[in-house]
């Protein structure tokens, strides 16, 4: 039977401001990437992510950012390999402290946004990135682009990589996200999202927005939390994959039941 995870970028609101509706998109997700207060987030809202996710039965990871809470971690920034060690050590280990409050174990590490994008195709980056987490525990497992400089790094240094694939956006030839500053960047047609979801777990390729097919490997599906349907939109991907006789479950999970 095909499995694969379902994960969400959670725990990004900031002080009095509230971005997405965690608690019900909880009841669909295996994975929940949690901010850990550099591109959003903060000590309040990690706190009660970590409680409700625990609650719903959902395994837990970092979700480590660039330091910039106006541009919500999407923009880049010019850093170099130490300083984004530095950066994923120290949010790790934020993360970490609520966790061991409720002795619950962290699964998997997932940069956010610009970090996530450059470890994508920035091999220093990258490795830096994946020596962070190694060093942190070599028991985390790392979520990464398919097939990307980041997967790649995770994997040479011994890391349970999770290839991961995007329900909510397009692809180009490369393999690359489309950028987000253009205006076919994002998919809102659920049934459009189904469909490349199904064939990138299924069938392990995806179609670019150049017409060509793009080989990887899916083992967790990313379905931002942000989104303006994203519950409506959890709840479509988890009924079709049910319905393909795909089994959603968490990485950790997985690697438990084999």
């Amino acid at each position: 039977m095909v499995k694969v995870d379902l994960n969400s970028d959670l725990g990004e609101s900031f002080g009095r401001y509230t971005l997405g509706e965690q608690k019900e998109i909880l009841k669909y997700v295996t994975s929940a990437n949690i901010a850990c207060g550099f591109h959003a987030g903060d000590p309040s809202v990690m706190r009660e992510t970590v409680q409700l996710a625990i609650d719903n039965g959902v395994r837990i990871g970092a979700h480590p950012g660039l330091p910039d809470l106006v541009g919500f971690g999407r923009r880049d920034m010019n850093i170099t390999p130490e300083e984004a060690y530095d950066m994923v050590v120290y949010q790790i280990g934020a993360l970490q402290a609520f966790l061991a409050v409720h002795q619950e174990p962290m699964q998997h590490v997932k940069p956010h946004g610009a970090l996530y994008q450059m470890a994508s195709r920035d091999q220093g980056i990258a490795e830096a990135i994946a020596k962070a987490v190694y060093d942190v525990s070599p028991s985390l497992v790392l979520f990464a682009l398919a097939d990307s400089e980041l997967s790649k790094a995770g994997e040479a240094i011994g890391l349970v990589t999770a290839h991961e694939v995007f329900a909510d956006r397009t692809y180009q030839s490369n393999g690359m996200l489309t950028s987000r500053s253009q205006d076919d960047a994002m998919i809102t047609d659920q049934e459009q999202s189904a469909a490349q979801v199904i064939t990138m777990v299924k069938e392990g390729k995806v179609r670019s927005q150049q017409g060509t097919d793009v080989a990887l490997r899916a083992d967790t599906i990313c379905i931002h939390g942000d989104g303006e349907h994203a519950v409506e939109f959890a709840k479509y991907i988890t009924d079709r994959l049910n319905g393909e006789e795909i089994t959603v479950t968490a990485i950790a999970d997985r690697e438990e039941s084999v």
